[in-house]
């Protein structure tokens, strides 16, 4: 938790606006959270010292305020001929989930409206990095829960964001676009999530968010920005570079880490609603992921790496933040066998 009092507040304000979006009940009302939500954002990213914070910044709140605008626009226009005013699916027409979920895929970073994703992550700290791939997909994805259907429309775009996610992080050499690149192969898990149920969906959240906390974690405490640099960190800590190990491979969904367990559900689902070749699209580009993850995971494990002489700098005074980062590793190295020994008990 931040002790500057002012993060604090905007923090809570962030959160109580995806509350209020999550949980309104005309488009309005999410609208006004979806806005909130930005509003108390654009400060947390902003900062007077840093160019590419301010750079973001900007970036960011010129994409939020025309997706705003283009939904609330699309709302209204669409109350003239039908009651849009109330979250509802009764009785409305083909084209209406596709035109009011554009301005929301384009807010939660979807392909092919990710190309501010990248751009707008590269200028954050890694705090803000962690809240844009994770709170700030939330509401969105919610919204859109209420209209999307598994049509032509929806399977494209969750196609999209999983081939683009895949191929785009290949070659990558900074730890932020690469995380960025598989945030967007994840948004198009959460989408084919959001079609097969609510309750999918908000597992594959959670997880994924524990994973990117993680991964956030290990990769801060770290100080590595670029993969280049994961060979020249301090060979004392070893354990930090298996845990970014662990870590990346879970998100990876590689088994049997806890990444694997909510893709595994997913794909079952989608087997049982007869959706097999764009299940089997999604799994081969988690596997292109995959490789990118262990591109990074070889060099960070290469036990006889080489050091520099002059790399002195040493992990003090941060035994309580190995401790975080020690039971986030642990949750997703044993997270996925504590759930199925949950499960066979009941």
């Amino acid at each position: 938790m931040p002790s500057n009092s002012t993060k604090i507040l905007l923090l809570i304000t962030l959160v109580s606006g995806m509350l209020v979006s999550v949980s309104s009940n005309s488009w309005i009302g999410a609208w006004m959270g979806l806005e909130v939500n930005l509003m108390s954002f654009i400060p947390l990213m902003s900062n007077i010292k840093n160019m590419y914070n301010t750079e973001a910044s900007l970036k960011y709140f010129i994409v939020q305020v025309l997706a705003s605008a283009t939904l609330l626009f699309m709302v209204v226009m669409k109350t003239v001929t039908e009651d849009l005013f109330t979250i509802t699916n009764v009785s409305v027409p083909s084209y209406t989930p596709m035109i009011i979920c554009t301005p929301l895929l384009l807010k939660s970073g979807a392909a092919p409206f990710h190309w501010w994703f990248p751009g707008v992550m590269e200028g954050l700290s890694w705090e803000n990095c962690g809240l844009l791939m994770t709170i700030q997909k939330a509401a969105p994805m919610m919204l859109m829960s209420y209209l999307i259907e598994a049509n032509a429309f929806a399977l494209s775009i969750i196609l999209a964001s999983t081939i683009v996610g895949a191929i785009g992080g290949l070659n990558q050499t900074s730890m932020r676009k690469i995380l960025t690149y598989s945030s967007i192969n994840h948004t198009g898990w959460m989408l084919m999530a959001l079609i097969t149920g609510d309750n999918m969906w908000t597992m594959y959240f959670a997880t994924y968010s524990t994973l990117v906390m993680t991964v956030l974690s290990v990769i801060k405490l770290s100080s590595v920005s670029f993969i280049n640099q994961i060979p020249m960190t301090n060979s004392s800590t070893k354990l930090m570079k298996f845990m970014m190990f662990t870590s990346l491979l879970s998100l990876g969904g590689l088994p049997p880490f806890l990444g694997f367990l909510p893709k595994w559900l997913i794909i079952q689902a989608m087997a049982t609603n007869g959706l097999m070749p764009v299940a089997t699209g999604m799994v081969v580009t988690s596997l292109i992921t995959l490789y990118y993850y262990l591109k990074i995971s070889y060099s960070s494990f290469m036990i006889l790496s080489t050091e520099p002489k002059w790399n002195t700098q040493l992990h003090k005074n941060k035994s309580t933040k190995h401790v975080g980062v020690m039971f986030l590793s642990s949750v997703s190295l044993m997270g996925m066998m504590m759930c199925t020994i949950i499960i066979s008990t009941y």
